[in-house]
């Protein structure tokens, strides 16, 4: 009789994160329905066309980042550096403005991004380094020169015009709320329709295998991690035109919160699989639940703890499904 209740205690959490699985993208889509539904009926000015566009106009930022990360996850990997290239980004590319150009500015921020994805993904692939260690490190030396080359202080005089790469708005959307369905548009087109994209899928699933089919497996990761710089640099050049001011201890949390979207949005950290569609849900459904908490007086500390506890049920059910799938 004990045997069988815990046989049945047992079955519980394993039937939840089977059905889970099974409905995959759709389950993450009808959370955020009736969330969203919650959010209309019961938290007062959610549901104004204000105040959407406002949580649509601030949270496409992460999205663009996210849009990266989902490629290294895929990959089986990921980038703790976004946030601090996001700052570089920023910072370059207002003293570049106030100096050269609006068009240097760009030019150069985002090339000096791009640049530092290659790094990382030249150290993971070619030397060998841990995606962790090789990303964590590349995140505290480029905060380390950025604070060294700007003695810490942010860069002004970025010309009001900018603003509107990080304020304006086409129509009722937002510009950055563009950019950011140009990026995620660009990456579903990638992963679908181009031999790249397939390869990254392979290679997250399988980096041995992926070998021994004859995948350039280096290249692939050095591409895929040069593609996460580049999105962290559109990003960061986004985030400038919201503020106008290149702050070097910017952005910091961006990491966290695109591996969070990226997570939620039903990818596993394992590698191998994955979509946009996820992505752009996940990074939607903590935008609504942060800015409900906001609407709500709920303090801004607590948000981080949110997002945190988030990341571990999502990764938790992740790790369940593996081990799972390792005792069949």
């Amino acid at each position: 009789m004990t045997a069988s209740l815990t046989a049945e205690k047992e079955d519980i959490p394993r039937s939840i994160v089977g059905a889970w699985s099974r409905l995959g993208p759709f389950a993450l889509l009808v959370i955020f329905v009736l969330l969203f539904g919650v959010f209309s009926l019961t938290v007062p000015h959610f549901a104004t066309m204000a105040n959407l566009s406002n949580v649509l106009q601030s949270n496409s930022i992460i999205g663009i980042v996210a849009c990266g990360m989902l490629l290294m996850i895929i990959l089986a990997g990921f980038d703790l550096s976004v946030g601090a290239v996001g700052a570089m980004s920023s910072v370059v590319a207002a003293a570049m403005i106030v100096h050269v150009s609006m068009a240097a500015g760009i030019t150069v921020a985002l090339l000096i991004s791009l640049g530092v994805g290659l790094f990382n993904g030249f150290c993971i692939a070619k030397i060998g380094v841990n995606a962790f260690v090789a990303t964590l490190a590349t995140q505290v030396l480029v905060t380390g020169f950025l604070f060294v080359g700007t003695a810490a202080q942010p860069i002004y005089g970025v010309p009001e015009t900018f603003t509107v790469l990080g304020l304006g708005k086409i129509g009722p959307l937002p510009v950055p709320t563009l950019i950011f369905a140009i990026v995620a548009f660009s990456i579903w087109a990638v992963l679908r329709f181009t031999t790249f994209g397939h390869y990254i899928y392979i290679v997250g699933g399988n980096r041995t295998a992926a070998r021994l089919a004859g995948i350039n497996v280096d290249r692939i990761t050095i591409a895929t991690y040069g593609i996460g710089g580049l999105l962290a640099g559109v990003a960061g050049v986004v985030l400038l035109g919201e503020t106008t001011i290149g702050q070097p201890a910017s952005a910091t949390t961006w990491p966290l919160n695109a591996i969070a979207a990226v997570v939620v949005g039903g990818v596993p950290l394992s590698g191998g699989v994955g979509g946009v569609g996820g992505a752009v849900l996940g990074t939607l459904l903590l935008a609504i639940i942060a800015n409900a908490l906001n609407l709500l007086g709920v303090s801004p500390f607590w948000q981080p703890a949110v997002t945190g506890a988030v990341i571990l049920v999502a990764v938790g059910i992740d790790s369940y499904q593996r081990r799972q799938r390792e005792r069949r």
